[in-house]
């Protein structure tokens, strides 16, 4: 139960991180940027670890973690706003 909580609290932070270095207005719901956010922090981790072998093991928080989340988490809400189209509705 614990792993949930702390998946759906970084996703947030991660996610919410995202979407204020891209530029524009991303209307996307807040349980997407909780999904995208939290494969954002997945993936950039995995690439992270992968690429560079790197490892907090010293504990704390993982700051080159954040950052790599952070643009993972960017890339994936591109994608998903190109995919999915930037607005629904017309002015």
């Amino acid at each position: 139960m614990t792993t949930i909580i702390t998946t759906v609290i970084v996703g947030a932070i991660i996610g919410a991180l995202a979407r204020l270095v891209m530029p524009g207005k991303q209307n996307i719901s807040v349980l997407m940027t909780i999904l995208l956010g939290a494969l954002g922090a997945l993936v950039g981790s995995w690439l992270l670890s992968l690429v560079f072998n790197y490892n907090n093991s010293s504990g704390g928080i993982a700051w080159w973690g954040v950052v790599a989340g952070t643009v993972m988490a960017a890339i994936f809400i591109s994608i998903y706003l190109s995919l999915r189209g930037r607005s629904r509705t017309r002015v």
